[in-house]
């Protein structure tokens, strides 16, 4: 007994916040969740699967470098992603109100969803770890943002009928949009 309760507090630092056995992989029916957005409003799945193919990103933080790239990159080809008839999503630890600021500095025209507790994370089995604070200038003044958790960078493509046809959990930042084209692409072909 003793040395099972001194494994497991040798190892607690080292497991991550909200950590999950799931873990989606393609093919897979995705549960419904729901989180709130950069409005302030719950936006649930069940609202949305069904009517669209829906890409779902998960990323570590708002204001970021590489973070900013990934969504510049979405931003940059959505009209392109959402004519043929798919919605991004974008899901970090952030709060509401980073998320505003986020989309108001880089002009991103997509929701972008609060995931302060890591539920939607693990739901969908992506590594989180404790979340942290950042400080940036918005419009000359210093804002500081806090998350709750920070999302390993991980992407999904949900087809129409719920389940996982595209997942990635080696996300390269500056090239997601690129793979999820591809994707996207090679769906809007087979539908033709």
């Amino acid at each position: 007994m003793r040395s099972t309760l001194l494994i497991a507090l040798l190892f607690a630092p080292h497991l991550c916040a909200g950590e999950s056995s799931v873990v989606l992989q393609t093919g897979d029916k995705v549960p419904e969740f729901q989180a709130v957005d950069d409005t302030g409003k719950v936006w649930k799945s069940s609202d949305h699967v069904g009517r669209n193919i829906i890409v779902v990103y998960f990323y570590p933080a708002d204001m970021t470098r590489d973070c900013t790239r990934q969504a510049c990159g979405f931003q940059k080809h959505l009209e392109e992603i959402q004519s043929a008839g798919v919605q991004v999503v974008g899901i970090s630890g952030d709060k509401s109100r980073n998320h505003q600021l986020f989309k108001k500095l880089h002009s991103l025209k997509f929701p972008l969803l609060s995931d302060v507790d890591g539920k939607v994370a693990n739901t969908f089995g992506v590594p989180t770890r404790s979340g942290g604070q950042i400080t940036r200038l918005v419009d000359g003044q210093p804002e500081v943002l806090s998350r709750g958790v920070t999302a390993q960078r991980w992407t999904f493509v949900i087809g129409r009928d719920g389940t996982i046809i595209h997942r990635n959990t080696k996300v390269t930042a500056s090239t997601d949009c690129e793979s999820v084209l591809k994707v996207v692409r090679r769906l809007t072909a087979s539908t033709q």
